[in-house]
């Protein structure tokens, strides 16, 4: 029994805060998707999503009880599983809305790249834990390049820009704060501009997936086609005013008239049915989480566990600004889900195993004496 159940030291220094304010975002987003599909599905994906949610927890139980150290030592099998699972999608996956990003099992489908960027974030946080910070180091900083740019290569493949651009953020956050030279990064930033023209013209991204990056600069050129999606998102948004329209009462949301509400497009029903206030209550929350996070970061005791937290924050702050920004019309459609709001399997479990792995952190952030 005592296997299975914490150390009261360690219950004592867990963030209840953070783990908190992450179940109020789920249990939201469960109300909302219950809003958006209730009239065509019934009660299926607020059970779904409930059962994630529950699933959720219980990775996050069972990860506390290992130390983030511990679990480190097996980034090598965790990175480059989520590798083979990425090479195996790209060769064997059909295009399903124009990308090739999720291998089924059955009636229902995972997202390798949401399991990849928790191994990517593992794997050059244990590289820099072993380098001892040492990032300034040509040859560690192009062996941590290579495990970059490795997962990154086979996920626009698919293509999936949305989840390339999660996963180059989050080791723009994990070099920046290792405390690279700025130089080196600065001429990242610059070097990404051929590239992404190269990637324009290459005949990797079809035509209507460049429509959807650009219909956000003028939708109303394309609300017949590509931005209909983002138009009845600023139309639901927009008609939330302060309070919204009431749970339960969207019109753009009930109606059907936003394609993928319930998972990319989520913030819409929040915009519509919450208004103002609510979206404003949201985004505290996630102000709340996040800040645990970097708080967490900055009380670890070691380079791995601060990288962690580090990596998995700035998973998250991209996601949200990404999501929330494309619902509004100032992103572009990149298909990045809301965390932990969005329905989504994948989604949902790879954010809890994230959350557990710096609640970890955290949790055992001051070495205990027995």
């Amino acid at each position: 029994m005592r296997k299975i159940l914490l150390s009261r030291k360690f219950l004592k220094d867990l963030d209840y805060i953070m783990l908190f304010s992450a179940i109020i975002i789920v249990c939201f987003g469960i109300a909302n998707i219950f809003s958006a599909t209730h009239n065509k599905y019934g009660f299926s994906y607020f059970e779904l999503q409930s059962m994630w949610l529950i699933a959720g927890v219980i990775v996050v139980y069972i990860l506390l009880n290992f130390d983030y150290k511990t679990i480190g030592s097996y980034c090598g099998f965790i990175y480059w599983s989520g590798v083979a699972l990425l090479l195996f999608n790209d060769i064997t996956s059909r295009a399903v809305k124009g990308a090739a990003s999720w291998i089924r099992i059955g009636n229902r489908a995972i997202e390798p790249g949401e399991f990849v960027k928790i191994g990517l974030i593992l794997m050059l946080a244990k590289k820099l834990d072993d380098m001892e910070g040492n990032i300034n180091n040509i040859k560690n900083f192009l062996i941590l390049c290579a495990y970059a740019a490795i997962p990154m290569i086979l996920i626009i493949v698919q293509p999936n820009l949305g989840m390339t651009l999660i996963c180059f953020f989050i080791t723009l956050a994990i070099f920046f704060i290792s405390n690279l030279n700025l130089k080196v990064i600065i001429y990242g930033f610059l070097s990404m501009i051929p590239i992404s023209v190269l990637i324009w013209f290459s005949g990797l991204m079809k035509s209507y997936q460049k429509d959807r990056i650009i219909s956000f600069l003028n939708p109303e050129l394309y609300q017949q086609d590509t931005a209909f999606q983002l138009m009845q998102s600023i139309i639901g948004i927009g008609s939330g005013g302060l309070f919204g329209r009431g749970y339960l009462k969207g019109v753009q949301v009930s109606g059907g008239y936003i394609p993928e509400v319930h998972t990319d497009f989520i913030f819409a029903v929040v915009g519509e049915e919450w208004g103002l206030i609510g979206a404003v209550i949201l985004l505290i929350f996630f102000g709340i989480l996040l800040y645990r996070m970097i708080n967490a970061a900055k009380e670890s005791k070691d380079i791995f566990g601060r990288l962690i937290c580090v990596g998995t924050a700035a998973s998250f702050i991209f996601s949200i600004f990404q999501n929330i920004g494309m619902t509004i019309g100032i992103m572009p459609i990149a298909g990045i889900t809301l965390p932990f709001m969005s329905y989504g399997g994948s989604s949902i479990l790879t954010n809890f195993i994230s959350l557990g792995l710096v609640l970890n952190v955290y949790m055992r952030r001051r070495k205990i004496n027995f």
